[in-house]
């Protein structure tokens, strides 16, 4: 399994979110391999299909069940709409369940 934390300089959301999501994933007893990769110009996140800072993704895949389809690429902060609103990092249970997904 391979999870990516896709990221840029100007966010500080994925700074603030990296803690906790290396803690999630320890609790979750996740053998996996772990990258964090800086998303650097506009013609990257084109080709990387970024959909902004912090984007995680388990096996390639974004772990936001709305992201497939969506091309709103580029160097921003991420908003994730949840039933408690717009928040600037994924949900946990995303982020478990994606996991539960790649095993």
């Amino acid at each position: 399994m391979k999870i990516e934390l896709l990221y840029f300089d100007g966010c500080p959301h994925y700074a603030e979110f990296l803690p906790r999501l290396r803690e999630l994933l320890a609790a979750q007893d996740v053998e996996a391999e772990f990258v964090l990769r800086r998303i650097e110009t506009r013609e990257e996140s084109e080709r990387e299909h970024f959909l902004g800072s912090p984007t995680v993704r388990v096996d390639g895949v974004d772990v936001d069940p709305t992201a497939n389809g969506r091309e709103e690429f580029g160097l921003e902060c991420r908003l994730y709409r949840t039933d408690d609103g717009l928040v600037g990092t994924p949900p946990e249970e995303w982020i478990r369940a994606a996991l539960r997904r790649a095993r």
